[in-house]
């Protein structure tokens, strides 16, 4: 009853936020998320439905296409770069125009990036590689290097760095416009609310077309609320982020019984587990590989996940270069129970281990509980996991105060590079041998660095070809031996359409195109 009282809940918000409209106008979409939205401004925000909403609004300079080929986009060309690799000029597309018919140039790239850096709450993204930029043409950027960085045009496809009008943003060039979005994207914003968003065709947009006449986009945070809407027609499309893992696997089979059309994301997302590593009992190194080699990512992938999640070793993901796929050590509880023994457990001494998960993830409890019973069940004379739940956005606000002894966390690169991936949970600015104070390491709850680990990352930005993946690879087995991170599984984006319209297609950077959305003729939907 819970179930259908929270489906008929969502059928009447429909009702309210699409207009009290019987019957939507034809071509017009409807896309359910479970996600909230509190801002469009791309210096604001960094959640994945909000940078799903802004990719179908504005347009980076490059993109990742499907194949997960790096193409140019308001850019015409790669950077070209001075001998020294500390200058980048990036040509810039010509006639295109923002939504409030003002000219997209090299001024108004150098307006976004300026104020990303000024405001931006992830500003080190650029401010870590650019130490400045400018016009240096009507339609040219230039862009001064700290130091060479490889992956330059992968980091100017992050959507957050989407270019946006001055004129429209000019008064709020040092403080944020949360429900106004102006760019050069195929779509204009129209309506904007925190659990509805509208999407209209831009008639000025300089490349392809929408294929549909416009979206609402519904975000709710009940998740069994938008699986009945999907399956009752209410929603024509729906995005599998934070949906519960058993309406996944439903979806998955009705897809495959073609009910359902399922498209399938490049798996960018990486789920593990962060050891604090600076306090006793996970000081010990002993213990926390222990720890890792304790997991067993095959059951785990399987309970908690049906197999959608695949088993990760890795803190990059596969399809990337640099990965290094087994650097993690695989199930192996009698290596695990001589480590606890080697570090004085499990002969009359019991590790108790206070592990912490995400109450509105629906996946991290079933992993919390499902872990606790395996380690009972196999190593119980050694560690016992002590489980509790806090909502996400408090715990993020305790990570980096060293809170949690263990935590269930996700993490997807702002754009799909190994640094993006190594940076943010390795970095350190301050450290006292192989405890970080300040920097990524700390803010990420691990405390854990070495001598020389900021430097080694520092230069893998740099170095290219095969000498770079070589670094890659070894900074991974080096960060594996110490396991002060445990990774846990590997997510690919879904969607899920009705059979009466087109596959949900994703772009490189795991995020559907919603322009590529339609309806299909009645005579290509398949047999009911």
């Amino acid at each position: 009853m819970k179930g259908l009282r929270s489906v008929s809940l969502l059928a009447a918000l429909l009702v309210l936020l699409l207009g009290c409209q019987p019957q939507r106008p034809g071509g017009r979409l409807v896309v359910g998320s479970r996600t909230r939205i509190d801002s469009v401004d791309p210096a604001a925000t960094y959640s994945f439905g909000a940078l799903q909403l802004i990719s179908a609004l504005g347009d980076p300079l490059y993109v990742i296409d499907a194949k997960g080929e790096l193409r140019p986009r308001l850019a015409t060309a790669l950077p070209r770069l001075s001998p020294d690799r500390l200058t980048a000029w990036v040509p810039l597309r010509k006639g295109v125009r923002f939504h409030d018919g003002t000219r997209f140039d090299a001024a108004a790239m150098v307006f976004t990036l300026e104020r990303f850096l000024a405001i931006g709450k992830l500003s080190y993204l650029l401010g870590d590689r650019i130490v400045s930029v400018r016009a240096s043409g009507s339609h040219e950027l230039e862009l001064k290097l700290r130091r060479p960085f490889t992956a330059l045009p992968q980091l100017l496809s992050a959507v957050s760095l989407t270019p946006l009008s001055p004129t429209a943003y000019r008064s709020h060039d040092k403080r944020f416009l949360n429900d106004r979005f102006v760019g050069t994207g195929p779509y204009k914003l129209t309506f904007f609310a925190d659990q509805q968003q509208r999407l209209e065709p831009f008639a000025d947009y300089w490349g392809e077309r929408p294929a549909n006449k416009g979206l609402d986009l519904v975000n709710l945070s009940n998740s069994t609320a938008l699986y009945g809407a999907l399956r009752s027609g209410e929603v024509d499309v729906l995005l599998s982020t934070s949906l519960e893992g058993d309406q996944q696997l439903s979806l998955h089979q009705d897809a495959q019984k073609g009910r359902l059309l399922e498209g399938v994301g490049p798996a960018l997302e990486i789920g593990y587990l962060t050891l604090l590593s600076d306090q006793p009992p996970l000081k010990n190194p002993v213990v926390r590989r222990a720890i890792a080699h304790s997991l067993d990512h095959e059951l785990i992938s399987q309970r908690v996940t049906h197999g959608l999640r695949p088993p990760l070793r890795d803190l990059v993901p596969p399809s990337l270069s640099g990965s290094e796929p087994t650097a993690w050590p695989a199930y192996d509880p009698a290596e695990a129970r001589r480590l606890f023994e080697q570090a004085g457990y499990c002969r009359g001494k019991t590790l108790n281990l206070p592990f912490t998960f995400r109450s509105n993830i629906p996946a991290d409890k079933l992993f919390a509980l499902i872990w606790k019973e395996q380690l009972r069940r196999d190593l119980g004379d050694c560690i016992v996991l002590e489980v509790s739940g806090m909502e996400s956005t408090t715990a993020y606000r305790q990570l980096g105060e060293g809170a949690f002894a263990s935590i269930l966390l996700e993490w997807m690169g702002d754009y799909p590079d190994a640094d993006n991936y190594l940076q943010p949970l390795l970095g350190c600015d301050k450290a006292v041998g192989q405890r970080c104070l300040e920097g990524p390491s700390a803010a990420s709850g691990s405390f854990w660095t070495r001598p020389g680990l900021n430097d080694d990352l520092l230069l893998s930005q740099s170095l290219e070809g095969a000498k770079r993946i070589e670094l890659l690879q070894r900074l991974q087995r080096e960060t594996a031996a110490a396991a002060p991170y445990i990774p846990v599984w590997l997510v690919a984006p879904r969607a899920w359409a009705q059979a009466g319209l087109s596959t949900p297609v994703f772009d490189g950077s795991g995020r559907v195109v919603l322009s590529r959305l339609q309806q299909r003729p009645a005579a290509s939907r398949p047999e009911p």
